[in-house]
């Protein structure tokens, strides 16, 4: 593969073909770091695909902490999410759109750590934390400050607020459900922080990298 080395591959889709298409978060940072990328925000995340030959390309580049890939139900294009800039980035696959870049949804209401299709074809996008306006402004900050910010001790540093949240958009880029569990419902105050979600017949299933269990929700 050409280009930078691998550093913070995250999750995948494979398409019926055999190809896997995938994300790295930064080029810069390991998962150990990802605070620091987050923060800078570097915008060296990527999109590789690896063919049934072996060979892996890089795609995209330039995204906001890339986190994570779905294939359209028609595999027309593939989506990646964009933690760092709060969007789901398209990259289409055929006809007269092949080869475009465009946005699925954007100004999501947090920040987006994984997504998957669901049985049901909507592309399900879990909210890992909400919009951090502290977050906002170091982002738009000097790079000196960014950089400073992320070598003060953890307990100083912005933290991700406690949430359960997922959303699932349609593939014109239009909210369908909007899974948003507060802390004061029932197991809300028990789980936080959704890394993961697949949607199968009806239920969302929710993983956390904070907790040491699944959670379900019956739409």
């Amino acid at each position: 593969m050409a280009g930078d080395p691998m550093k913070f591959c995250n999750n995948a889709a494979i398409a019926r073909d055999g190809t896997v298409w995938f994300s790295d978060s930064s080029t810069r940072y390991g998962i150990d770091r990802w605070k620091d990328d987050f923060v800078q925000d570097t915008r060296t995340g990527r999109l590789l695909r690896l063919d049934p030959d072996g060979t892996v390309s890089v795609v995209l580049t330039g995204l906001a902490f890339a986190n994570g890939v779905a294939l359209a139900a028609d595999e027309s294009y593939v989506a990646v999410a964009e933690t760092g800039a709060r969007t789901v980035v398209r990259h289409w696959l055929t006809e007269e759109r092949r080869g475009m870049r465009d946005k699925l949804c954007t100004d999501l209401p947090g920040y987006p750590d994984n997504i998957a299709r669901g049985s049901d074809g909507l592309i399900w996008v879990t909210i890992a934390s909400p919009t951090d306006p502290v977050v906002e402004r170091l982002q738009r900050a000097p790079m000196a400050l960014r950089r400073a910010v992320t070598r003060v001790p953890a307990r100083l540093q912005p933290k991700p607020k406690r949430t359960v949240r997922v959303q699932a958009y349609d593939d014109t880029g239009a909210l369908v459900h909007d899974v948003d569990v507060r802390p004061d419902d029932h197991g809300g105050a028990g789980y936080h922080m959704v890394t993961g979600v697949r949607e199968f017949d009806g239920r969302v299933w929710m993983g956390s990298l904070h907790e040491p269990a699944i959670a379900v929700y019956a739409l």
